[in-house]
């Protein structure tokens, strides 16, 4: 009778899993810092109780082009001076921008830039889910 002298061990060893794991580990948390999403920082309100609108002024405007300041109507030539005699008031106050979601994208960016060059704090409206 032969015996086999080669016999396989039916252990497992974990440390080299162990090194795997921490490796992964490691490699991954220094990766994850070095990934920058590109996004906007956008500070929400907190609700509670009641809330107060001062110092907002909203501009409307709509699949046509028309533009609105609170509820009257604007041309574009007077947007810039409308919301300057409006603002000039409160230096704290907020633009909300209401786009139509069919207006051009142009007619948005336009009241938006007015009020980056004003240095007006602005909110750009969107309906909720």
């Amino acid at each position: 009778m032969v015996k086999g002298r080669n016999k396989v061990s039916a252990e497992f060893n974990m440390s080299s899993m162990t090194d795997i794991v921490f490796l992964l580990l490691i490699f991954f948390m220094l990766a994850s810092t070095l990934v920058t999403v590109n996004a906007i920082d956008v500070l929400l309100p907190k609700a509670g109780g009641k809330t107060e609108n001062k110092g907002v002024i909203s501009v409307s405007i709509t699949r046509d082009g028309a533009y609105y300041v609170d509820a009257d109507k604007v041309e574009f030539v007077q947007l810039e001076n409308t919301l300057l005699q409006k603002f000039s008031n409160d230096a704290k106050g907020t633009l909300v921008i209401r786009g139509d979601h069919e207006s051009a994208y142009k007619n948005i960016m336009s009241v938006i830039d007015i009020a980056n060059r004003n240095k007006i704090k602005m909110i750009l409206a969107v309906k909720g889910q």
